[in-house]
């Protein structure tokens, strides 16, 4: 499973590796929202949470399902400019004049995204003119609780009067806790970007894109960046460009607006704690599917506490020897088992780092 980027025509200048505030905001709220995704924010998010306004904390409760399950593509509304080359601003409030500047239809369609499942990437009529999405989005919001019911049903009978809500909420946001943070993380997400833009043009997309993630990945021959997520998306830098924008807050997600008719953009995570080369989808469903057998639960037991051989182990579980190998070949081809030869006989041992990481992978994994 991957987002496919097809960047067939790219030229080198049309690929932009800029700092958003605003984008950095929606992840601050997200994690303000959702602290167990971002353990290491427990500090910040203790500290800002304790000096809330409860009326700004209320707000926060509103509408929390534009940045609660990652946070929505208003975030970056410089991916919605006609053109799909406009860059992020330098400040927040230059950010938020350019949120004004799409469409009602744009805005409404991108606050649906969580809310109602409105499909992403497709070519879906749009809600505000087609009286059949109209109704499935208010059916959906209805499953989801009054609270998106009330905010969808404002949202699709007065656009205007919800975009000056989100613009009020985010600038006071702003001044209650964002500011600060945003003079301390903006410095270095703009060495990072300094940083890739340099490997970039002189090393190229593809040593960029390795810097940026390991999930990242250049098909030269397909003219495509293919990312490693649990979804299957597709988009296209065709009449515009590629926007990467660092973020001090995101880790563990790597998003990616593949939104159709805006420009793509890679919402990627900086200074992450997440090892050199970590596992892709593919090899996390190996492990995890490796390990779902009885049988190879119990071989890792044994494989957990010394090396056996697979005579040994044959002879330990009452298996023949080829049983015993059929499962050692499925632990081994997920990367969950190491190998030795003491002479003439082959010894088998658990990976117990590899193994022990198992519960952090996923979690990067599926958050990714």
């Amino acid at each position: 499973m991957s987002v496919r980027i097809d960047i067939a025509g790219l030229r080198p200048e049309g690929v932009a590796i800029v700092p958003s505030p605003l984008a950095e905001l929606g992840m601050a709220l997200h994690a303000l929202s959702e602290p167990g995704h971002h353990p290491g924010l427990q500090g910040w998010v203790t500290s800002v949470t304790a000096r809330l306004d409860p009326h700004l904390a209320d707000r926060m409760c509103e509408a929390d399902f534009l940045w609660r399950t990652t946070f929505s593509d208003l975030f970056m509304p410089y991916a919605g400019i006609p053109g799909r080359s406009t860059l992020p601003r330098g400040t927040l409030a230059e950010e938020l004049d350019l949120l004004d500047k799409l469409t009602d239809e744009q805005f409404v369609d991108a606050a649906l995204e969580f809310t109602c499942v409105i499909s992403y990437g497709s070519h879906e009529p749009l809600v505000l003119t087609d009286e059949r999405v109209r109704r499935r989005a208010l059916e959906v919001a209805a499953s989801r609780g009054p609270q998106q019911v009330r905010f969808t049903q404002r949202l699709l009978d007065d656009p205007p009067s919800v975009r000056a809500w989100l613009r009020r909420f985010l600038e006071d946001c702003d001044e209650a806790f964002f500011a600060e943070a945003w003079s301390r993380l903006s410095h270095g997400l703009t060495a990072d970007a300094r940083h890739k833009r340099e490997l970039l043009r002189h090393r190229g997309l593809a040593e960029a894109l390795t810097a940026v993630s390991p999930a990242l990945a250049l098909d030269e021959a397909a003219c495509r960046i293919e990312v490693d997520k649990l979804i299957e998306g597709r988009t296209v830098t065709a009449g515009g460009g590629l926007l990467l924008v660092p973020t001090s807050l995101g880790w563990p997600h790597l998003s990616v607006l593949h939104r159709s008719g805006w420009q793509p953009v890679l919402h990627y995570p900086v200074g992450s704690p997440e090892p050199a080369s970590p596992p892709s989808v593919e090899q996390l469903t190996l492990r995890m599917t490796a390990l779902s057998h009885p049988v190879r639960m119990r071989i890792c037991r044994q494989l957990a506490r010394s090396a056996y051989t697979t005579s040994e182990l044959a002879q330990v579980h009452g298996m023949t020897a080829p049983e015993i190998s059929r499962h050692l070949a499925v632990l081994k081809k997920a990367g969950l088992i190491t190998t030795r030869r003491r002479g003439r006989y082959v010894l088998h041992q658990l990976d117990v780092t590899r193994v022990a990481r198992l519960g952090s992978d996923f979690l990067e994994g599926i958050l990714r």
